[in-house]
């Protein structure tokens, strides 16, 4: 494959979709195609399970959970992100596998390395040439959040130990796998978030 596989993970309100915007117009400015997706979502299939997985109302099971959003991963990387992969454009992409070894794995406190098998099973093996994390306080990225009034799906709803857990996961991935991840610090300004990933970016053309 030709094109390039970026996704952008961390907690909410730490600005991934402002971010993914910036970064596509970069790409865009080079003349190179942009994919601009999202986990859950980024196909017909996936907005259904988004809405089971993330707003429909009643308990579901972790494990289901994370059966759902690999279900989802699974449909959404063998009809999107592989084909755009070969004929070489850029995919950038709001959650991936990572998410759910986060918010699964130490979120719901199930077996990290069993959430990401099942993902890595669900994908062909498929990982990032850069994933991109944008780390922020828990608390700060409620207040975001609140102050946006927005309302919150199942998993923002979560208590802020959750989210805690959330973050420490990122973070002890990135670690792991320096070479993949970029963490940025989110209380930065825009510009200066964009700027650090753009000059990891470049690293790749």
């Amino acid at each position: 494959m030709t094109g390039l596989f970026i996704t952008l993970e961390g907690g909410d309100g730490t600005g991934k979709s402002t971010q993914s915007a910036l970064i596509g117009d970069w790409y865009t400015e080079q003349g190179r195609e942009v994919v601009f997706t999202r986990e859950p979502g980024g196909t017909d299939l996936g907005t259904e399970l988004r809405e089971i997985v993330l707003h429909s109302r009643g308990h579901i099971a972790p494990r289901a959970e994370a059966l759902l959003y690999a279900a989802d991963r699974a449909h959404h990387i063998a009809t999107v992100v592989r084909p755009a992969l070969e004929r070489g454009a850029v995919v950038i992409q709001d959650r991936y596998l990572d998410s759910s070894v986060a918010y699964q794995g130490a979120g719901r406190v199930l077996d990290p390395d069993e959430v990401r098998g099942v993902s890595m099973w669900a994908t062909e093996g498929l990982v990032p040439d850069v994933t991109v994390v944008l780390d922020l306080d828990p608390a700060i990225g409620r207040d975001r959040l609140d102050a946006a009034n927005k309302q919150f799906d199942r998993l923002e709803a979560e208590a802020l130990e959750f989210h805690t857990r959330v973050r420490d996961s990122y973070l002890a991935m990135a670690a792991v796998e320096p070479q993949r991840f970029l963490v940025v610090d989110a209380t930065l300004d825009r510009d200066a978030i964009r700027d650090a990933i753009i000059a990891r970016l470049s690293e790749l053309s």
